[in-house]
């Protein structure tokens, strides 16, 4: 019964902004109770006909409590939150994909969409030893978060990005349209929030965890990166756009922390070197449109962006340098937004080729996979050569392995990869979703691939982001709210 719950729960959530509107301390601990109480009452062998007349007669109620309807109340809490977030909405007309083309630097060439391929994207059944690591649970078990561990609400505009830590379980940062950043700690109880970080003058759109967690990098609708010492919350650099642009998307290089690239409004990519404050000569380059999302593979060689405009973008990243070359460019779907980009290189074993999860601003959250080919013996491959090889393959192609349906048109929605995915038998995906819902993926099932829908969020799901043993899940919406889950404990 913990599906009625958790509608029970998303529909106490919705209507939370209307219960004492000058008091959000009372409606966080609300919601918080009213979580921990269903949760044990869920324990309880009740008739599920019970449950549902009950979820139905509180729908009623509480909209004659506050004089709207759900249906109504739900409409106008999207509304609003499109409003607030208004220089980062990106309006499209609806359709569904119109087309998906292919690109090289050579040339380009058409092709229709693919139809999913019928090669593993996980290791195996006969994988044991990698599934006797995660207790070999079924998927349904281990992504059964249910559970609020806390929620924060120190930001008073959307939530625009939300991660964990590297390799860290209690650690968790934010940065919001409000134009500040937190770092919280959300182990051991009670959750806390460790500091603000506060010098922009417009929205934080982006920010990226260094490897070993002493900084952070933020960019900025102002038009500004920024530099932050975690443990002090001091700003130690800010260096401005060399377009004079907003910037929209930022990410360390993850072999080489000095370096960083930034992705801005007028669709330019730039390698900024924080050590000098100078762009590097050669690590520039253009986009069809607004750069939302960039993300490097984990060897940092290989970068991938995403615009407006339904464009990814690959380049071979020179790691000594910084120098950027064009490797491969894809339409996914014609005039619909890439919002992110997740890679993975599933590096195990029994593992297949590395994959790209990306958000696309038509209902979709597409899985793709890029083989690592080897060049013939004796192929005259310079460097160059070899990192787009890797990125494309010798035949130059991305795969569409799946295509999960979600709720997506206006808004930045984020997804990511299950830090242990590459242990188990069968993986998973996990997105936020304009419906106010988080959804896991199962990408091994062509058929009802939901494993879980977590309700509880009162506006769009922007981003999620799990800790790196999956104890932990946090999630952040348009109205400021992040709501930490955690995993439902089974005997």
């Amino acid at each position: 019964m913990a599906a009625v719950w958790q509608q029970i729960l998303a529909q106490d959530a919705r209507y939370n902004a209307y219960r004492l509107p000058g008091s959000p301390q009372f409606r966080t601990q609300y919601i918080r109770r009213r979580s921990q109480l269903l949760r044990e009452n869920a324990k309880v062998d009740h008739d599920p006909i019970i449950r549902k007349q009950y979820l139905k007669v509180r729908g009623q109620i509480l909209g004659q409590r506050y004089g709207t309807s759900l249906s109504e109340q739900g409409s106008q809490r999207s509304r609003s939150a499109s409003k607030c977030s208004s220089r980062l909405t990106l309006d499209r007309e609806e359709g569904d994909f119109r087309g998906h083309r292919r690109y090289h630097s050579s040339g380009s060439g058409k092709f229709s969409l693919p139809s999913p391929t019928e090669d593993g994207l996980v290791p195996t059944r006969a994988a044991e030893a990698s599934r006797a690591m995660v207790g070999d649970k079924t998927l349904d078990e281990n992504y059964a978060f249910a559970g609020m561990h806390h929620i924060f609400d120190q930001h008073s505009q959307a939530v625009m990005a939300v991660k964990f830590a590297n390799d860290d379980k209690a650690r968790l940062a934010c940065c919001s349209l409000d134009g500040t950043l937190s770092v919280c700690q959300v182990i051991p109880e009670p959750a806390t929030v460790l500091c603000v970080l506060k010098g922009h003058t417009s929205g934080v759109t982006d920010f990226s965890w260094s490897l070993s967690n002493d900084m952070i990098v933020s960019c900025s609708l102002d038009g500004t990166v920024r530099l932050w010492q975690v443990p002090t919350g001091t700003c130690l650099r800010v260096v401005g756009d060399c377009d004079g642009a907003e910037i929209m998307s930022c990410a360390f290089q993850p072999v080489n922390n000095n370096m960083i690239v930034t992705g801005n409004k007028k669709g330019f990519v730039h390698v900024l070197n924080f050590s000098t404050g100078k762009y590097v000569k050669g690590g520039s380059s253009k986009a069809s449109g607004s750069i939302l999302t960039t993300t490097f593979e984990s060897g940092g060689k290989t970068l991938w962006i995403g615009d407006e405009n339904g464009c990814v973008y690959s380049f071979a990243f020179d790691v000594g340098t910084g120098k950027l070359s064009r490797a491969q460019r894809l339409v996914v779907c014609e005039g619909h937004p890439i919002t992110c980009i997740s890679a993975r290189s599933w590096m195990s074993r029994e593992a297949r080729d590395p994959s790209l999860l990306i958000n696309c601003g038509a209902n979709a959250l597409c899985l793709y996979s890029y083989p690592t080919r080897k060049p013939h013996p004796g192929s005259p491959f310079n460097r160059l050569q070899e990192y787009a090889s890797r990125v494309s393959g010798v035949e130059g192609s991305l795969q569409l392995k799946r295509k999960f349906p979600i709720k997506q048109r206006n808004l930045r929605i984020r997804s990511g990869f299950c830090p242990l995915m590459s242990f188990r038998q069968g993986a998973c995906v996990v997105s936020g979703s304009e419906d106010m819902s988080v959804y896991f993926f199962d990408v091994e099932r062509t058929n009802k691939p939901v494993v879980n829908k977590l309700q509880g969020h009162s506006a769009p799901v922007i981003d999620v982001s799990f800790n790196y043993d999956e104890s932990l899940l946090a999630s952040a919406d348009s109205e400021g709210m992040v709501i930490v889950w955690k995993r439902e404990q089974r005997s």
